[in-house]
């Protein structure tokens, strides 16, 4: 393959950008923040970078680059990529699915042992200069139950059984999920109130999709333990927010640690700044040393697929979404 073009919606002087040096001295980069950056560009565009941009911006560019071949997302959700010109496009689209999953996983377990060990309570009192001894809960043999069941989920159930937890899983297609060691028990996205029933934590940690969206809602909570925390480490809008707000108020549920919300950075006055229940995550959760550097990293290496022809990694399903 010869020469390639390569659209990147990004701010120039982002300093990740500068790895994009080790790309093949011949291809052609143009980077900008608005569309007109890529007026030169654009017709001879081979490949388009979304490195975190808006949906619209890059549907803008979209438009302007009629000979793209493939498209991808530094991000790991691509409700903010998919558009319907190129969904229905031949196009591929990849993102940066599994980069994330280790350290999420980790958010969700140190969330799990917040409630259970009741750390928010042995802070104040540390605070306070209080001895103040209470029973906490063991985690051995309570159930997990994990609302999507993909890269994310997986890791998260590989850690909760390392706890000696139970697992159970919610998925699309349950039957993905025979034979998986991890998981003893599978349930259908109509069978949620079931497993929700079951769970002593639950973790969300589904794309958001039309399917998606506002899955956890006042059934789903009220079906839900009131001993029983969720912790949500997908998307915001998967839950209801406000059904959630008033669930924790009411004590039906115990608690919720959440790392993404509807709107982001959450607005000044939210009820959920103002609950002792919440553990609130500013959407940080997944942002460790360096992976920024290994979400280029990822790109770099697809891009070298794509140069010699070789099938792309981590294609995304269009019309799933995710």
């Amino acid at each position: 393959m010869g020469s390639l073009t390569l659209l990147v919606l990004a701010d120039p002087a982002d300093p990740h950008l500068r790895l994009l040096e080790r790309l093949p001295e011949e291809t052609r980069i143009a980077a900008g923040r608005l569309p007109e950056a890529f007026e030169s560009a654009a017709p001879e565009t081979d490949v388009i970078l979304s490195w975190f941009a808006s949906r619209e911006m890059l549907e803008q560019v979209w438009r302007m680059a009629p000979r793209v071949r493939w498209v991808h997302s530094a991000s790991a959700g691509v409700e903010n990529v998919l558009f319907p010109a190129l969904v229905e496009s031949p196009v591929p689209v990849t993102n940066s699915r599994g980069l994330f999953s280790r350290v999420l996983a980790e958010f969700a377990m140190a969330a799990v042992l917040y409630f259970a060990k009741d750390l928010r309570r042995m802070v104040l009192s540390q605070e306070a200069g209080l001895w103040n001894p209470f029973d906490i809960e063991e985690i051995h043999g309570r159930w997990l139950g994990i609302v999507g069941y993909g890269d994310i989920g997986r890791v998260v159930a590989d850690r909760a059984r390392a706890f000696g937890m139970r697992v159970a899983a919610l998925r699309r297609r349950p039957e993905l999920a025979s034979g998986d060691p991890l998981v003893e028990r599978v349930f259908s996205p109509q069978q949620r109130l079931e497993m929700l029933a079951l769970a002593d934590y639950v973790v969300v940690a589904t794309p958001l999709t039309p399917e998606t969206l506002g899955l956890i809602g006042e059934a789903e909570l009220r079906a839900m333990k009131s001993s029983a925390v969720l912790i949500n480490i997908g998307r915001g809008p998967v839950v209801d927010e406000a059904a959630l707000a008033r669930a924790l108020k009411e004590n039906r549920v115990r608690g919720a640690a959440l790392d993404v919300f509807d709107t982001e950075p959450l607005p000044p006055g939210h009820p959920f700044y103002k609950l002792d229940n919440v553990l609130l995550s500013p959407h940080c959760a997944d942002h460790f040393p360096g992976w920024m550097e290994r979400a280029m990293e990822l790109f770099l290496e697809n891009f070298e697929r794509f140069r010699l022809g070789e099938p792309l990694r981590n294609l995304v399903d269009k019309r799933q979404g995710y």
